[in-house]
């Protein structure tokens, strides 16, 4: 047969090499925009095959991100992606095409989007749920200087699940102003989304009569209502929005004042494009739902959603194959001893319960989820809830160990002094991903728990050197403790230090000498011991013999070991992967002081300063943290305060 018919477009003329900024999607027709999203999803594929990243959420929104920079004009008008980890696509049509490569890398482009990084990117995000509040703020001061540009803001079902985001729906509403808010409803936060709100999602999709029913109920009114009177129109407005709550799926967003529309498919250009140019049309706050699926064009992600949210890399980009080899010599991830420690006490214990804010794989509670659903709680991402949640566990006798990232927890301080604190519950905060977390950068950073959990009156506050601590703590704040507790512990492996069978209780506000030395010596808390042995032995070759302290607790503090090495002891150093103000180096100045110990105190700890996203290496080296830096730095205090 000759090849007489045209060859399609999606196979004729590649889009992206010509595309600088959003302007040039304008002048796309829809077949050319369907091209420019395959070769947008191949462009990430590739690139997360090779740098790392995340990635299901990028590849469930290219065509909806293509869509939204064809019909609206950044940086004028202005797009709000809630969280932004799913914001890959939107970079690389925003100039940023040929700088992917460098994305989390160590002075190169963020993860999420970065005000200062782009005029594109119209409002730093990292964490979930701020989207519409931000929109809202912009729109009001938008109304405010009297211009006219738009605001839309790009939200998850995941993220909608949190708290602030309806709070933020709810004054949208009372401020009337043109916000469009795109539901992008794939199912999914990390793990499946949880709730009331996934399952009236679900029955919106599956109502087939609701288009119908609304545009008949609007036409056959439409027909006479010019014709009515002011107080028979009033009737008939009153019957519409009766008819409407009753059939329209949406009615719960339109109560809060946004008009809703949809659902429709996310991945249709043609149906993304026409909405699109119609919600611009529309003066006032509206919502459109938009379906998605997670990992949308690569096999393996579509399969298994959770575990392709993110990456290290490395994979085959057509079957999704590692193309690294496995380090089986690695010891277990912190996250793991714990997870695998609380299912141990938990299948003893019935009163133990565990409870995330949708991270369950994050935290390895998925294993308590796995071994007794009936005690584990999924909250979705509302760790205020969470907080107050296991508030009313613990009340009523049972014990909740309460898992989360130490930057998610600062989201929930008030329910933690609030309702936890004052009332002296016994709920444990298992705080993961204490210290820096490295390519994620300064929204994912834990480096602010030691110092915004000190001043909480009542709250045991403890740290592991290694990963039979952990479990013993884990123990130790379930069995030794009767108020509030939280245990603090990084990202990534442990020591590979064996693990015993049995769990031992650590005395409370005890810490422990590790290494025996003369004048100078280094207090330590939770991983930053090993790194303090470490420094110890450099600093044997310059002749400064340390003592090494595990510290273990923060609150309470070990003072009375404090004031014996005060008595041996000409120096301190204090070494902590935390905020340099108001942490454990505080505490032991502040005791010094108060005891009137005359003793000279530096702080090895994180610098005043959002540190940037890298490799943990290369942040270790920019900010000091590194074990030779450190050193010179101790050294030069211990020889300048002899002199």
């Amino acid at each position: 047969m000759p090849n007489s018919l045209p060859v399609p477009i999606t196979q004729q003329i590649p889009f992206l090499s010509d595309i600088h900024s959003p302007a040039d999607l304008k002048k796309l027709r829809i077949p050319e925009l369907e091209t420019l999203a395959d070769e947008c999803r191949k462009e990430v594929i590739k690139l997360v095959s090779i740098n790392g990243g995340h990635f299901a959420s990028s590849l469930g929104v290219v065509e909806l991100t293509v869509a939204l920079h064809h019909v609206f004009s950044t940086p004028e008008d202005k797009i709000i992606w809630d969280v932004g980890h799913q914001a890959y696509v939107h970079k690389i049509l925003t100039g940023r095409k040929d700088q992917m490569q460098t994305n989390r890398r160590y002075e190169g482009l963020a993860g999420f989007p970065k005000i200062t990084e782009s005029p594109h990117d119209a409002f730093g995000t990292g964490h979930a749920s701020t989207s519409i509040s931000a929109a809202a703020g912009m729109a009001a001061a938008r109304d405010l200087a009297g211009t006219n540009e738009k605001v839309i803001a790009v939200i998850g079902d995941g993220s909608m699940t949190g708290g602030m985001a309806f709070e933020a729906m709810n004054h949208l509403g009372d401020l009337k102003s043109d916000v469009l808010v795109i539901l992008n409803d794939n199912q999914m936060a990390i793990s499946p989304s949880t709730g009331g709100l996934k399952n009236h999602l679900i029955n919106i999709t599956l109502n087939k009569t609701y288009n119908k029913a609304r545009k008949f109920i609007w036409q056959s009114i439409s027909l006479f209502n010019n014709e009515l009177g002011d107080s028979a129109k009033n009737a008939v407005r009153k019957l519409e929005e009766g008819i409407k709550a009753a059939l329209t799926p949406g009615a719960f967003f339109e109560a809060l004042g946004l008009r809703y529309f949809g659902p429709i498919d996310g991945h249709n250009m043609e149906q993304l494009v026409k909405a699109l140019k119609e919600m611009q049309e529309l003066p006032h706050p509206k919502l459109l739902h938009v379906i998605t699926t997670k990992g949308k064009g690569f096999k393996p992600a579509e399969e298994n959603q959770s575990k392709w949210h993110a990456h290290s890399g490395g994979f085959d980009t057509t079957t999704g194959k590692s193309l690294k080899k496995a380090d089986t010599s690695l010891p277990p991830k912190y996250q793991e001893v714990f997870g695998e420690a609380l299912v141990e006490l938990a299948l003893k214990d019935p009163r133990i319960t565990a409870i995330t804010a949708a991270m369950p794989s994050g935290t390895s509670l998925d294993l308590f989820q796995n071994a007794l659903p009936n005690r584990f709680y999924d909250v979705g991402i509302a760790e205020p809830h969470a907080v107050t949640f296991a508030a009313g566990l613990a009340i009523q006798g049972f014990k909740p160990v309460f898992a989360v990232y130490s930057t998610f927890l600062q989201r929930a301080y008030d329910q933690l002094i609030h309702d936890v604190a004052q009332q002296k519950l016994h709920v444990v905060f298992a705080i993961d991903r204490a210290g820096l977390v490295g390519e994620d950068g300064p929204t994912h950073h834990g480096a602010f728990d030691l110092s915004y959990l000190h001043s909480v009156p009542g709250l045991v506050i403890m740290a592991p050197s290694d990963e039979q601590e952990l479990r013993d703590m884990l123990y130790t704040a379930l069995y030794d403790l009767n108020g509030p507790v939280a245990i603090r512990y990084p990202r990534g492996n442990g020591t590979g230090l064996p693990l015993q069978k049995n769990f031992t209780s650590i005395p409370i506000g005890k810490a422990q000498i590790v290494r025996n030395g003369n004048e100078l010596t280094l207090l330590s808390i939770g991983n930053m011991t090993t790194k303090a042995l470490e420094v110890a032995e450099s600093l044997q070759e310059s002749g400064i013999n340390a003592t090494v302290v595990n510290m273990r607790f923060l609150k309470p503090l070990d003072t009375t070991l404090i004031e014996e090495l005060a008595v041996k002891s000409t120096h301190f150093a204090v070494i902590e992967e935390n905020s340099t103000i108001g942490g454990l180096g505080s505490a032991v100045i502040d005791h010094l002081n108060t005891k009137r110990l005359n003793r000279p105190v530096l702080k090895v700890a994180l610098p005043d300063t959002f540190v940037t996203h890298g490799n943990m290496n290369d942040l270790y080296r920019e900010i000091g943290f590194d074990t030779p830096s450190m050193a010179e730095k101790i050294k030069l205090f211990y020889n300048e305060a002899e002199r």
